[in-house]
């Protein structure tokens, strides 16, 4: 029997602090919601969690940038609508101008609805969004995942013959000749912009898929961060509960460990 060292009252005491130690690690998790609070706690997940939430920053990086392509081909067909029934009724003026029993007078009428539809079409070209060109010849580049993979939507170019001779044209003119040369640009112009609007429909539905298939994968990856980083609150509370115990324990026990060498003093007062 000692007075100095007392083994009982150490081991209980390091009991103790490993008990306090893990109370405390459950109330961080339980309060974070996350399983790993410092890096020890699980090195591996601690680094699998880090470049899956840097993939999903990106994923929304992506997903942003295919929103605004597909804003972008919305407004290009708002105003191809347009464009499409300008055309549409230019090529009603070009027939109406062939009509041999209209006077000089009509025809300079049916001009003047016909060159304001022109110009119409033509500074269309000029239109942009977010100060970008909306019918350039140029391909816009759009993300389609996180690792920086773009592909080329094509240009729609309303500087192109086929738009710009339909603009270019007079029905105004006596002779048919005039009427029906505005009649046949118009006609091309119309089948062109069918076509760029096909195109069009076909890039918008391929960015819907793209935007689809970004959502779902961060979904994913959000699911696997969950799986390893985030806490299991029912065991972690079981946890919680028997720590808290042994610690109380553990205090009352390092009390009475304490009191031991009390024993020796019966031997100091025989």
């Amino acid at each position: 029997m000692v007075i100095n060292t007392n083994m009982e009252a150490l081991q209980t005491a390091n009991n103790l602090n490993t008990s306090q130690s893990e109370l405390s690690k459950s109330l961080s998790r339980l309060s974070s919601g996350s399983r790993i609070i410092k890096p020890s706690d699980d090195a591996a997940g601690l680094a699998v969690t880090s470049r899956l939430r840097a993939q999903i920053k990106r994923l929304d990086s992506a997903l942003s940038n295919v929103v605004n392509a597909v804003s972008f081909t919305q407004t290009q067909d708002g105003f191809m609508k347009t464009i499409d029934k300008a055309l549409r009724r230019m090529g009603e003026l070009a027939m109406l101008a062939k009509d041999g029993t209209k006077s000089q007078a009509d025809l300079n009428l049916y001009q003047k609805e016909f060159e304001q539809l022109q110009d119409y079409v033509d500074n269309t070209r000029s239109k942009e969004y977010n100060s970008v060109s909306l019918f350039g010849a140029s391909n816009i580049q759009v993300t389609v995942d996180s690792e920086g993979t773009t592909f080329d939507m094509p240009g729609i170019n309303l500087g192109a013959d086929t738009y710009t001779n339909a603009v270019a044209t007079t029905i105004n003119l006596t002779s048919a000749t005039f009427a029906d040369a505005a009649l046949t640009s118009v006609k091309t112009a119309i089948s062109q912009i069918a076509v760029d609007r096909a195109q069009l429909g076909a890039v918008q539905s391929r960015l819907n898929f793209t935007n689809d298939q970004l959502s779902i994968t961060k979904e994913n990856l959000s699911s696997a961060i969950s799986r390893v980083a985030d806490v299991d609150v029912a065991t972690e509370a079981t946890n919680y509960a028997r720590y808290q115990i042994l610690v109380q324990s553990g205090t009352q026990m390092l009390t009475q460990a304490n009191n031991l060498p009390n024993a020796a003093l019966q031997l100091l007062r025989q």
